[in-house]
């Protein structure tokens, strides 16, 4: 693997949410549920000013050198009973723009997401992955996560 381009990981802005729904936009399954304009929809809006409030939810966003949005992912801490009552942190929507995808910035951009559960005193880190990603499967396992349960959803 050729040398990362350099990235910096921070909490999204409001101003972020159309490169980030572009971000979100950018695959095959996204493609088919995101609508990307500039301005975004006001729901896109509206979701981000709901995750911005919550202490508990956290929204980032990878940029490179030039302050462009090349990266994110959602971080949900979830507090439990389970194992001890541990903290959770289930990261969600991971996507790096696929024109620099197979660069490592997937990979700094969990190991920053890791770094951040800890120190917010997680335990342990879940993600979902839909079925059909089996290079993001392939990448997960690489950075030590395990295929232990089986997910289910349903629309409501």
């Amino acid at each position: 693997m050729a040398t990362a381009p350099k990235i910096t990981v921070r909490p999204a802005r409001r101003e972020d949410v159309a490169a980030i729904v572009a971000l979100l936009a950018d695959d095959g399954l996204g493609a088919g549920r995101e609508v990307v304009s500039d301005p975004p929809a006001p729901a896109y809006l509206e979701a981000f000013d709901r995750i911005a409030a919550n202490p508990r939810a956290l929204l980032a966003v990878a940029e490179d050198a030039e302050g462009r949005a090349v990266g994110t992912l959602q971080l949900s801490f979830i507090a439990g009973l389970s194992n001890q009552g541990a903290e959770l942190a289930l990261v969600s929507a991971v996507r790096i723009a696929s024109s620099l995808r197979g660069q490592g910035l997937g990979e700094i951009l969990m190991q920053w997401a890791m770094d951040e559960a800890r120190a917010r005193g997680c335990r342990q880190m879940e993600l979902l992955s839909h079925a059909s990603r089996t290079d993001a499967h392939r990448f997960y396992e690489r950075l030590g996560f395990v295929s232990s349960h089986i997910g289910m959803k349903r629309a409501l």
